[in-house]
């Protein structure tokens, strides 16, 4: 196994954990400061969320999918 692609795997997984740590943080703290401004709104909002943090999630399981489609390049 080549280390160029041990290499491209461990970027590409450490790229995905971290936009996805970035993603959820963001959508978090967002639908909490809404949920303070409208706490009527909660179920909706919570809702939305939990959609948003479903599809933010999906981007590390590619991302190891793909490094382990690199390290087989190799």
């Amino acid at each position: 196994m080549g280390a160029m692609a041990l290499l491209a795997a461990a970027i590409a997984i450490g790229l995905g954990a971290f936009g996805a740590a970035l993603g959820n943080g963001l959508v978090v703290s967002r639908t909490v400061e809404s949920i303070a401004r409208q706490p009527e709104a909660k179920g909706t909002l919570q809702t939305t969320m939990f959609i948003g943090v479903g599809i933010i999630e999906a981007i590390p399981i590619i991302t190891v999918v793909l490094a382990f489609l690199f390290m087989g390049m190799a």
